[in-house]
């Protein structure tokens, strides 16, 4: 269930990145030659795109595992608590 979270947060992520900067290029006559010029751009740099995803799942991967350390920490620490409180 976290793991979907974190996809969709990613294709959030991804679509208002690429929202962004559709929005910041230059104006195009047609949506047609503004369509076409997308996809040459996409399949020029798809290796760069390869690479950069890998990148972002790779930190996703990174944060998501020291997420799992600080919560199973305060797990512990609660849990050390409630003895201490019952003590």
């Amino acid at each position: 269930m976290e793991q979907n979270k974190i996809w969709i947060g990613v294709a959030i992520g991804a679509a208002i990145g690429l929202g962004y900067a559709m929005t910041r290029r230059r104006k195009v006559t047609n949506r047609w030659s503004s369509a076409r010029e997308v996809s040459r751009n996409v399949a020029e740099s798809s290796g760069d795109l390869v690479e950069q995803g890998r990148k972002i799942i790779d930190h996703i991967r990174v944060i998501y595992d020291e997420g799992r350390k600080v919560v199973d920490e305060a797990t512990d620490l609660w849990e050390h608590g409630r003895k201490i409180v019952k003590a």
